[in-house]
């Protein structure tokens, strides 16, 4: 993670610094258990794992919003052991446990650096229903955003994360290849600096990470809180056998 947070020092911001973090794989689970909850039908013509509203603590939430079962997880879209989650959970998440109304899920982004920054704005350019698959794709495509931002020359990283604050979201989009990344997946150049010129909802973003990170106590990322619960694994395996418990079985 070292060359990525060297690029993050360039970023005048004041933004979240949790680690991300792999740990809590032998963490033993919170031990919560529940009778078995019977799926909640969502609405006539509707669909829980399409149905995503902003919350108002700025993350998204696909799913029942009055499912007895709430997970949620603070994500950098810079960390790989974030982006191995939700290769690993997402569909069964989704389509096992947020379909069947009985869990929802939702994600608050944890931003560790300008990279991370611009990506999430980027994610939340277009429509609420768009976050999730947006999301997933920035994850699947991290390691290349990684590779062509190490790649390009020193001078080029330091113009990116320099520029003025209303240009630099697209610089550094066009430094690791967001820009084209986005475009083919419907946000086109002009959308895309739009969003990434929204300075004031750049600080906002900024501020709601530092201090939900600072109310929770988030160290690393992913971190998961369920019924508000913070807890001590990480792993899709341990949450999903947390889910069962709680009765999502």
């Amino acid at each position: 993670m070292t060359r990525r947070l060297a690029l993050a020092a360039l970023l005048p911001l004041a933004l979240g610094l949790a680690a991300c973090n792999k740990g809590g794989e032998d963490a033993a689970s919170a031990g919560l258990s529940g009778d078995p909850i019977a799926p909640i039908a969502a609405p006539a013509g509707k669909n829980w794992a399409e149905t995503v509203a902003i919350t108002e603590e700025g993350g998204y939430r696909m799913g029942n919003p009055d499912a007895p079962i709430k997970v949620i997880e603070y994500a950098s879209l810079t960390c790989p052991h974030c982006a191995d989650f939700t290769a690993e959970a997402g569909s069964e998440l989704r389509d096992q446990f947020v379909a069947s109304g009985r869990v929802s899920y939702e994600m608050r982004n944890l931003v560790r650096d300008g990279v991370d920054l611009t990506l999430v704005q980027l994610t939340r350019c277009s429509a609420p229903e768009s976050f999730f698959a947006l999301t997933d794709q920035t994850f699947a495509n991290q390691r290349a955003f990684f590779d062509k931002a190490q790649n390009a020359p020193k001078p080029a990283q330091e113009a990116a994360f320099a520029a003025a604050p209303a240009q630099r979201g697209m610089a550094i989009a066009k430094l690791v290849g967001a820009d084209e990344f986005f475009a083919a997946r419907g946000i086109g150049a002009d959308q895309a600096r739009k969003c990434l010129a929204d300075t004031a909802n750049a600080e906002k973003i900024a501020t709601m990470s530092n201090e939900q990170s600072v109310k929770y106590d988030i160290q690393g990322t992913p971190t998961f809180l369920i019924n508000g619960r913070k807890v001590d694994y990480n792993t899709w395996p341990k949450l999903k056998d947390e889910l069962m418990k709680l009765g999502a079985r």
